[in-house]
């Protein structure tokens, strides 16, 4: 082994960044190591066709931890957020619902379609947010780890006081929240169908389910605990895309003598005598280091860069059922002009163009998009959110043109009948653009360019083991403790040096940072007592 080094950070994307940073902070040599010839795993800004720049994969923030923020001083360093006017618009046959722009605004929008759901929105705004306010409290504590005794207990009983001091109608929340698919849970709160729509789509978004799986009605709580410019629940455009959040992390790790490695891809976890020894890279290059964290999602960790051998044969095969695939195709589109709706007609930039353009009117929609995908790989009828990036930030397309970020789900993560997404994945590309020019009638024929990923596209490119943006399935069983799995929730892995800093731990998929900081924090607990102080 020719180099040594305190910490090795496997994968540069965000999580990997943050955790850098903490150590190196802590005065760690660390090393980070990139397979990619750009920093930032799958929140990065590139060109996908000559002029036109967008976030090739993640593609707006809320979700970003505001501690992170200030201790990589973000802002400071030149990252600006431009909020949404409104939330999402939801274009129907004939009609069109808008969500967001403030409480009273959608009451008003919703009394179009329903006076009671006008009149229930506040409340259940309110109960919502006491939910939200849990995982933001949550969000940056580790979770107690089963099997460690009075630690896990300590933790267990801590973490626990917030939810135990709600009042009985919130725990209920909670419960539903928790345990209830997504329709149950908007079956309860709503009569109209566009209204349950207009909530059920953040159900879906990088889950592999169906509205109606039980446990589906928290990835809808997962979309919303997030904030901006300290506007709870907000969502906004990063200038200069989401490459601009992980050039600044990059630059705040350098900064604290962090060495970032690009075009380094690691090819196996090195362990001697039951302890992590460092890594090899496909270069066949070793480099030492006694602590070893992995941006990289447990299924590719411990399927593909970790030897059987130095797993036990019970969480090996635990790996080997570790949940993961959302079910997402991704394209990027470069636009002679922004897209002309018929139900808001018009090509000059308005309101609805800046905000997520989302086609998928009833919870009835989304159900068979997903029962269409594992029959078929995907539905006729895709679901499918616009975001027109250049409608607020012009740097990123040439003078007067545009350009659409596509975000689309239940999309097979593998396909059935044996077929390759290689040979499919134009056919898709094709239905996805036909129902957005159904709404939208001018929308092909304005289109200069278009970079398709699918599920094995995002796999390749970015590691996400079946395209599968969170790293693993967002189920109660995959959840808190038990993310990864149980007994290894609190981010270190099955090997003595070996820790998990990315979204396959709590709490979760999204550009958090809160994994990599969670993890930083434990492997500092893990080298001194000084560890609690930092962090």
């Amino acid at each position: 082994m020719t180099q040594t080094y305190d910490a090795l950070i496997i994968g540069g994307g965000h999580n990997g960044l943050v955790c850098a940073f903490y150590l190196a902070k802590a005065g760690l040599k660390v090393r980070v190591l990139e397979r990619r010839n750009i920093v930032g795993g799958a929140a990065v800004t590139e060109e996908f066709h000559p002029g036109f720049r967008n976030s090739t994969a993640s593609y707006t923030v809320s979700l970003l931890r505001p501690k992170v923020i200030r201790d990589m001083r973000l802002h400071e360093r030149g990252w600006r957020i431009i909020e949404r006017t409104i939330s999402n618009f939801f274009p129907h046959e004939g009609g069109y619902l808008k969500l967001g722009g403030g409480t009273a605004r959608t009451q008003a929008e919703f009394a179009r379609f329903s006076p009671k759901d006008a009149e229930t929105f506040p409340k259940y705004e309110e109960a919502l947010e006491r939910v939200a306010e849990v995982l933001r409290d949550l969000a940056l504590k580790t979770p107690p780890n089963a099997g460690s005794g009075v630690r896990a207990l300590l933790a267990a009983a801590s973490q626990g006081r917030r939810l135990a001091g709600m009042d009985i109608e919130a725990q209920r929340d909670v419960m539903d929240l928790f345990v209830k698919s997504a329709r149950d849970f908007l079956d309860s709160w709503y009569e109209n169908e566009y209204v349950k729509a207009a909530f059920g789509f953040d159900a879906v978004v990088g889950n592999y389910a169906s509205v109606d799986t039980p446990g589906s009605a928290y990835v809808l709580l997962h979309h919303v605990f997030g904030e901006i410019n300290g506007k709870k629940g907000m969502w906004g455009h990063s200038v200069g895309g989401m490459g601009a959040i992980t050039q600044y992390m990059a630059e705040a790790c350098t900064d604290m003598g962090v060495e970032i490695s690009l075009e380094a891809p690691v090819a196996k976890v090195l362990v001697d005598g039951g302890r992590v020894a460092g890594v090899k890279l496909e270069s066949g290059e070793e480099i030492a280091a006694k602590i070893v964290a992995s941006n990289a999602g447990p299924a590719l960790l411990y399927r593909q860069l970790v030897d059987r051998s130095d797993m036990s044969p019970e969480f090996a095969r635990r790996m080997d059922n570790f949940k993961a695939g959302s079910g997402t195709f991704r394209m990027n589109v470069a636009l002679s002009e922004l897209p002309d709706f018929t139900v808001l007609p018009g090509k000059e930039k308005a309101e609805h163009h800046t905000a997520g353009i989302i086609i998928s009117p009833t919870l009835d929609y989304m159900d068979k998009a997903f029962t269409d995908a594992k029959a078929f790989g995907w539905s006729k009828e895709p679901i499918v959110e616009m975001k027109l990036p250049t409608s607020v930030d012009d740097t990123l397309a040439p003078p007067g043109q545009h350009i659409a970020s596509l975000f689309c789900q239940q999309f097979a993560p593998v396909l059935p009948d044996g077929r390759s997404w290689d040979d499919e994945k134009d056919k898709a590309a094709d239905l996805i653009i036909d129902t957005v020019t159904k709404h939208a009638p001018n929308f092909r024929k304005s289109i200069l360019g278009v970079q398709i990923h699918s599920p094995l596209d995002l796999e390749r490119k970015f590691g996400l083991i079946g395209g599968d943006i969170m790293h693993g399935h967002m189920s109660l069983d995959q959840l808190w403790a038990a993310r990864p799995v149980l007994g290894h929730g609190d981010y270190r892995g099955p090997i003595k040096g070996l820790y998990m800093c990315g979204a396959g731990t709590h709490p979760g998929g999204g550009v958090t940072g809160a994994p990599g900081h969670n993890a930083a924090h434990e492997i500092l607990r893990d080298r001194s007592v000084l560890g609690w102080l930092l962090g």
